[in-house]
């Protein structure tokens, strides 16, 4: 009894530090000011002001009920032991531990999210994967790579949203673009970008050979502040044509994909899985802003790096992971050396493991 009461006063003790480096305090105030303005007379009549509000009341409204329940769970753990012991109560005592312990997989799990802790981290992301050389069985790695992250993000409550996607002729896609919509997307997807190596027998060759495939992920956080990336009208040349689908077939009689491309940076990009014209350019510009953005944070890494005389790959073509289906199965993570011979599950998106474990291998490193 008396270990049990010295861990929940020990586990009590952490939250309590927490709750004070994390100032929620702070975010209990600002909770308060924000539920103020939502009651303000005309308060929706700027729609894209009131969602931004909306948005940061939530994330820090979630914030306070989450550290503030725990605590509270620590407390009343920590007075059902009192009552246990006064009493001898060896049933409730059992119980009691069992509580702590999974305030203790909360607090862990809590602490570990601290670790997303970057300018970016807490935003949607944008997702964007590239079939390398290699023709069909690299087309075919792609659609693989987009179905592992698709599961993934549906395992942890995401919200996902393809915004382009191009099929390949024989099978696979050549490209795909999707929005990732959830608390810290960004944060734990930008583990992901880099080449993505896949070695296993081709079942697009009669012979069964091996093939070694490559696919390139591309991940962005999206742009959620007015005037965060300003872009010039005049600095975009703006194409549409018709949707198309496996083979270069036409699907849309009309011409309804967009084509923006920003003639200062010569960055391109497509949309052409809405229906309108107009949903189609919304989000080629949603997906444009998050590439200038990402242009931005390379820069700001690069000068980081020069300052400090250091080199820095934010080019993000570097390989980063590698998938071997044969002689073997192993998923092998070549920047932490994280690995599993569950293929199956790693392609049927259990990613969190190498993610995480590339987050811990960040800590008291500046990154985006």
């Amino acid at each position: 009894m008396n270990e049990l009461q010295a861990r929940a006063r020990e586990l009590s003790d952490r939250i309590s530090d927490l709750l004070v480096r994390l100032d929620i305090a702070r975010d209990e105030a600002r909770v308060a000011e924000l539920e103020q303005q939502t009651f303000a007379p005309g308060f929706w009549d700027d729609a894209a002001a009131a969602r931004k509000v909306m948005q940061e009341l939530a994330a820090r409204r979630d914030r306070v009920e989450t550290w503030r329940g725990l605590e509270r769970r620590a407390r009343e753990a920590g007075e059902l032991l009192e009552l246990a012991a006064a009493e001898d109560d060896e049933q409730t005592a059992e119980e009691v531990r069992h509580e702590l312990d999974a305030i203790e997989a909360e607090l862990r799990r809590l602490e570990f999210q601290l670790q997303l802790s970057g300018p970016y981290d807490m935003r949607n992301a944008i997702l964007a994967v590239h079939a390398g050389a290699g023709g069909t069985d690299s087309q075919d790695w792609a659609e693989m790579l987009l179905r592992m992250y698709l599961r993934w993000a549906e395992r942890k409550g995401f919200e996902t949203e393809i915004l382009d996607l191009t099929e390949g002729e024989e099978a696979g896609i050549k490209s795909a673009t999707i929005e990732v919509r959830g608390p810290y997307a960004y944060g734990y997807l930008k583990s992901e970008r880099g080449v993505h190596r896949l070695v296993r027998l081709s079942p697009f060759n009669s012979a069964a050979t091996r093939q070694t495939s490559f696919a390139k992920v591309e991940v962005m956080p999206e742009v959620d502040e007015v005037g965060e990336i300003e872009i010039n009208p005049d600095d975009l040349k703006i194409d549409v044509f018709r949707s198309s689908g496996a083979g270069g077939q036409n699907v849309q009689k009309n011409s309804t994909a967009v084509r923006i491309t920003h003639i200062p940076t010569g960055i391109v990009v497509t949309c052409q899985n809405e229906r309108s014209q107009a949903q189609n350019k919304e989000s080629a510009m949603k997906v444009l802003e998050a590439r200038l953005l990402e242009l931005e944070l390379n820069r700001q890494e690069e000068e980081k790096a020069r300052l400090k005389g250091e080199h820095v790959d934010v080019s993000f073509g570097s390989q980063v992971r590698n998938y071997v289906l044969h002689p073997y199965k192993l998923v092998k993570d070549l920047r932490t050396g994280y690995e599993t011979t569950d293929t199956t599950a790693v392609l049927d998106g259990e990613i969190d493991p190498f993610i995480e474990a590339y987050l811990r291998s960040q800590v008291g490193q500046e990154v985006a």
